[in-house]
Protein backbone atom coordinates (compact mmCIF):
# COMPACT_ATOMS: atom_id res chain seq x y z
CA UNK A 1 0.00 0.00 0.00
CA UNK A 2 1.18 3.52 -0.74
CA UNK A 3 1.88 5.41 2.48
CA UNK A 4 0.34 8.67 1.30
CA UNK A 5 -3.04 6.95 0.84
CA UNK A 6 -2.86 5.40 4.30
CA UNK A 7 -1.92 8.71 5.94
CA UNK A 8 -4.64 10.49 3.93
CA UNK A 9 -7.25 7.95 5.05
CA UNK A 10 -6.16 8.31 8.68
CA UNK A 11 -6.37 12.10 8.31
CA UNK A 12 -9.94 11.79 7.00
CA UNK A 13 -10.92 9.50 9.89
CA UNK A 14 -9.39 11.92 12.40
CA UNK A 15 -11.28 14.82 10.79
CA UNK A 16 -14.54 12.85 10.95
CA UNK A 17 -14.02 12.00 14.62
CA UNK A 18 -13.18 15.63 15.35
CA UNK A 19 -16.39 16.75 13.64
CA UNK A 20 -18.41 14.60 16.07
CA UNK A 21 -16.93 16.40 19.08
CA UNK A 22 -18.74 19.33 20.68
CA UNK A 23 -17.69 22.67 19.17
CA UNK A 24 -15.59 23.74 22.19
CA UNK A 25 -13.54 20.52 22.00
CA UNK A 26 -12.92 20.72 18.24
CA UNK A 27 -10.40 23.58 18.44
CA UNK A 28 -7.15 21.75 19.31
CA UNK A 29 -7.52 18.70 17.04
CA UNK A 30 -8.98 20.91 14.31
CA UNK A 31 -5.93 23.17 14.29
CA UNK A 32 -3.67 20.12 14.15
CA UNK A 33 -5.60 18.77 11.19
CA UNK A 34 -5.57 22.18 9.52
CA UNK A 35 -1.77 22.34 9.81
CA UNK A 36 -1.21 18.73 8.67
CA UNK A 37 -3.50 18.98 5.63
CA UNK A 38 -1.10 20.77 3.24
CA UNK A 39 1.56 18.12 3.85
CA UNK A 40 -0.88 15.30 3.09
CA UNK A 41 -2.28 17.10 0.02
CA UNK A 42 1.18 17.76 -1.45
CA UNK A 43 2.23 14.17 -0.72
CA UNK A 44 -0.85 12.78 -2.48
CA UNK A 45 -0.31 15.14 -5.40
CA UNK A 46 3.33 14.08 -5.67
CA UNK A 47 2.44 10.37 -5.67
CA UNK A 48 -0.64 10.48 -7.93
CA UNK A 49 -0.42 13.67 -9.97
CA UNK A 50 -1.77 17.17 -9.88
CA UNK A 51 -5.41 16.18 -10.51
CA UNK A 52 -5.50 14.16 -7.31
CA UNK A 53 -3.78 17.03 -5.52
CA UNK A 54 -6.42 19.48 -6.75
CA UNK A 55 -9.22 17.08 -5.75
CA UNK A 56 -7.71 16.75 -2.27
CA UNK A 57 -7.37 20.54 -2.03
CA UNK A 58 -11.04 21.01 -2.98
CA UNK A 59 -12.12 18.38 -0.44
CA UNK A 60 -10.01 20.10 2.23
CA UNK A 61 -11.56 23.47 1.39
CA UNK A 62 -15.02 21.98 1.64
CA UNK A 63 -14.37 20.40 5.03
CA UNK A 64 -12.66 23.43 6.57
CA UNK A 65 -14.60 26.23 4.88
CA UNK A 66 -15.67 28.00 8.09
CA UNK A 67 -12.22 28.07 9.76
CA UNK A 68 -10.67 29.14 6.46
CA UNK A 69 -13.21 31.97 6.12
CA UNK A 70 -12.41 33.06 9.68
CA UNK A 71 -8.63 33.10 9.08
CA UNK A 72 -9.12 34.87 5.72
CA UNK A 73 -11.17 37.59 7.40
CA UNK A 74 -8.55 37.96 10.15
CA UNK A 75 -5.80 38.23 7.52
CA UNK A 76 -7.72 41.09 5.86
CA UNK A 77 -7.92 42.96 9.19
CA UNK A 78 -11.55 42.24 9.98
CA UNK A 79 -12.79 41.01 13.35
CA UNK A 80 -15.17 38.12 12.57
CA UNK A 81 -17.49 36.86 15.28
CA UNK A 82 -16.82 33.47 16.81
CA UNK A 83 -19.65 30.97 17.36
CA UNK A 84 -21.25 31.34 20.78
CA UNK A 85 -20.26 27.74 21.66
CA UNK A 86 -16.59 28.78 21.63
CA UNK A 87 -17.10 31.80 23.87
CA UNK A 88 -18.22 29.83 26.93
Amino acid sequence: MIWSVLIGALWVLAATITAFLPMRLQMVPGIGLLVAAPVVIVWLGFDFGWLVGVAALLAFGSMFRNPLRYFWARARGQNPALPSELLK
